[in-house]
């Protein structure tokens, strides 16, 4: 029998998104539908033999994983979890296996990032949420909003999500740049985008949005002389990760108007705390980490989970991401 913890379920789809009576005779499942901090977390999850982790969204660092005795399993979605110790897994017995991405199931899912950055770039620059907010309060139209066609749509990265957003830019219109670290201007120029230095990327964009992944490279990329670049009329948006921006100078720069506004869907602690100042800026349009969180890609993330679990308890795990670990 084996004990399973599904975390951070918050919209409470995991158990109809996959076939858990694929687990072990006998096996219990339990859902989390809220966010746990490590003390919490050590306390009720020490019965658990199993963790199911969706993203990022639960830390597994050392100092929890040796408070949690009888966990055997974590199931990771991706190829690793940035915020989980490996080396402390293997230390600690604790077999860790991730998504198998060539399954039928993950076909398409790749557009769901982009989708909502290019939904949440036109909700900023047209003001939605805040008109939303005031029309439900009783008033009217109190803000001008931005048309993109003619505008210059600025990528900070130019990937498989970057090139995307990039397609979504050229057909509404709008001259698309982009810069990274590695990019080639023949690269850009074979998907249409010009590639230009890195200040230019910043003084050029008429609205700015992210799409490196989080690296040691990346991380504080963005800074305030980056930010200070920028047309004072200006929109970042950001659907990659919190800390590739330094977000101590992106609330300075929202707060002294030196930028128009942001489209945000990730930060630098998630869930956001409740004071925030993020939540109260009007300047500001947010979604809570939605980026991926749709239900053909959830189906896919969670769909694999019970089968790799049957698997473990068969003593033939598959998939696994610390191969030198030693089982409990």
């Amino acid at each position: 029998m084996l004990n399973v913890a599904i975390l951070d379920d918050y919209a409470e789809v995991a158990l109809d998104s996959a076939d858990w009576f694929r687990l072990p005779e006998g096996s219990s499942i339990t859902v989390f539908n809220r966010h746990l901090d490590e003390d919490e977390a050590a306390t009720v999850l020490a019965d658990f033999d199993v963790l199911c982790t969706m993203r990022e969204r639960m830390a597994l660092p050392r100092t929890l994983i040796e408070r949690l005795p009888r966990l055997k399993l974590i199931t990771i979605v991706g190829m690793g979890l940035p915020n989980l110790d490996m080396a402390a897994a293997t230390d600690h017995g604790v077999v860790v296996v991730h998504s198998d991405f060539r399954s039928p199931a993950f076909a398409g899912v790749a557009n769901a990032t982009p989708e909502l950055a290019w939904g949440l770039l036109i909700a900023t620059v047209r003001h939605i949420a805040r008109e939303d907010r005031g029309m439900r309060e009783g008033g009217w139209q109190s803000t001008v909003g931005l048309i993109l066609a003619g505008r210059t749509l600025g990528l900070l990265g130019l990937g498989r999500i970057g090139k995307r957003v990039a397609e979504y830019g050229r057909v509404f219109g709008m001259e698309v740049i982009a810069w990274s670290q590695n990019l080639t201007a023949e690269a850009a120029s074979a998907v249409g985008v010009r590639r230009v230095e890195k200040d230019d990327l910043f003084s050029l964009a008429d609205i700015l949005s992210i799409h490196v992944q989080l690296s040691d490279r990346t991380r504080g990329l963005v800074t305030a002389r980056e930010l200070a670049l920028m047309k004072p009329q200006a929109y970042l948006v950001n659907t990659s990760r919190g800390p590739i921006v330094d977000e101590a100078a992106l609330i300075e720069a929202l707060s002294s108007e030196r930028l128009a506004g942001a489209g945000l869907d990730v930060f630098d602690t998630e869930p956001l705390p409740p004071d925030h100042p993020f939540r109260t800026m009007e300047s500001v349009t947010l979604t809570p980490h939605l980026g991926y969180n749709t239900r053909e890609t959830l189906r896919a993330f969670y769909g694999d989970m019970p089968g790799a679990i049957a698997a473990f308890a068969s003593g033939a795990p598959i998939r696994v991401a610390n191969p030198d670990v030693r089982p409990r």
